[in-house]
């Protein structure tokens, strides 16, 4: 195949969704039979998004750098900086998440409380 074939050929092939960070702590929670408390690291690259999700899960999430823009579904959006929280339900429809910067990074801290072994996303179509 020719070099510029096999380049558009490449560019052509469907991105694969970014791979959900590991834990930074997991536990179950014996005074919840059934659940655990599960604690990431998300690291966000300037204009990233995720696609529509939910959790399951009650999640509340801390700002460490940067501004991000996240809403649920039938709420309006929050743009959040540094030091400042948002808390999900577990049958909230996670609509919008996404660095609010196209120059810059955006990190924050995810906190689950959710059914132990259960995924900490899921898509929403």
């Amino acid at each position: 195949m020719k070099p510029m074939r096999f380049l558009l050929a490449v560019l052509a092939l469907p991105t694969a969704a970014p791979a959900q960070p590991a834990p930074l702590f997991e536990k179950a929670l014996p005074d919840l039979p059934g659940k655990e408390v599960t604690l990431v690291e998300v690291v966000l690259p300037p204009g990233g998004a995720s696609p529509a999700h939910r959790h399951n899960a009650h999640v509340v999430v801390y700002v460490l750098e940067g501004r991000i823009t996240l809403q649920v579904k039938d709420k309006p959006p929050q743009t959040l900086g540094v030091g400042q929280t948002f808390y999900e339900q577990p049958e909230d429809i996670h609509t919008v998440g996404r660095n609010a910067s196209a120059t810059a990074p955006a990190r924050f801290l995810a906190f689950f409380i959710k059914s132990k072994g259960a995924p900490r996303t899921v898509p929403v179509p």
